[in-house]
């Protein structure tokens, strides 16, 4: 089957309308999707009743949290939108975000760059404001080239954008999936550059917390890292996920319903909902 259970639309950081993406999804190919935006399920408003079963559509989410200093990303697969879990989830981490995006801009103004927080969201509009809203800004701005600029010099680890200490504790966040009656899947384990122990520990704390699967195939990977995380899934019992992480056309290492298939000895998280 072509899955690709990890996308994201304008509703948060992505270029497409949930309805684009559905579109897009169909003509690649897809037959089992998840738009899994940052902090918000308000893609799921927009794209009911989409018609032929041909696509089956995972409700998905994407929640912010941090490990030891470090943050990571958790998605929840196979949500009920509309539960109260998923609203107050949504509400706590909203709140987080605008936190956050007020300490990013005041971070930029000492270093000289006015009117960021005005700035991102209006970039942002409607949709759930975040670092690519401000890199946005600071291309528009003048103040950088490119979004590549923006990140090296004032969003990226270490710099002025790179503010964490908002979100809530991994096991919440496990627990409002779980609560919400979907399965808890740590997102791309190996964009976090950490060490193999320190990945092994993550995924033993991410267990330990309610979590139950791993995203095995993030994107375009090599062989070497899809052999590396199918190892960890299997030794940590986790199920194994696979997603594009998918933003917007013409991101090559992230294509909508590109996605390699998982290694045989991997058991499929969506082996619990089909």
């Amino acid at each position: 089957m072509n899955i690709d259970l990890h996308t994201h639309s304008s509703v948060s950081d992505g270029k497409l309308s949930p309805l684009e993406i559905v579109r897009q999804a169909r003509l690649a190919g897809v037959e089992m999707l998840s738009i899994t935006d940052h902090d918000t399920v308000a893609a799921y408003t927009q794209i009911k009743d989409q018609g032929p079963a041909s696509l089956a559509i995972i409700a998905g989410v994407e929640f912010s949290t941090q490990w030891k200093r470090t943050g990571i990303h958790i998605l929840g697969l196979n949500i009920k939108p509309d539960s109260d879990a998923i609203h107050c989830a949504v509400a706590i981490q909203h709140d987080a975000r605008l936190m956050r995006a007020q300490r990013i801009a005041d971070n930029l103004r000492r270093l000289g760059i006015e009117n960021a927080w005005e700035g991102a969201k209006l970039m942002a509009g409607d949709s759930v404001i975040g670092r690519p809203h401000f890199a946005r800004f600071l291309v528009d701005s003048g103040v950088v080239r490119d979004f590549n600029e923006a990140f090296r010099k004032y969003l990226g680890a270490g710099k002025a954008g790179d503010v964490r200490q908002y979100w809530a504790p991994m096991a919440s966040v496990v627990q409002w999936i779980r609560d919400a009656g979907g399965i808890a899947v740590l997102a791309h384990p190996d964009k976090y550059q950490l060490t193999n122990t320190k990945l092994s520990l993550l995924l033993d704390d991410f267990s330990d917390s309610g979590g139950e699967g791993m995203e095995v195939i993030s994107g375009r990977q090599s062989t070497d890292v899809t052999s590396k995380l199918a190892n960890l899934c299997r030794q940590k019992a986790l199920l194994a996920s696979c997603g594009s992480d998918f933003h917007q056309l013409g991101q090559c290492w992230a294509e909508l319903g590109r996605v390699a298939a998982l290694p045989l000895d991997c058991k499929a998280v969506w082996e619990r909902w089909t």
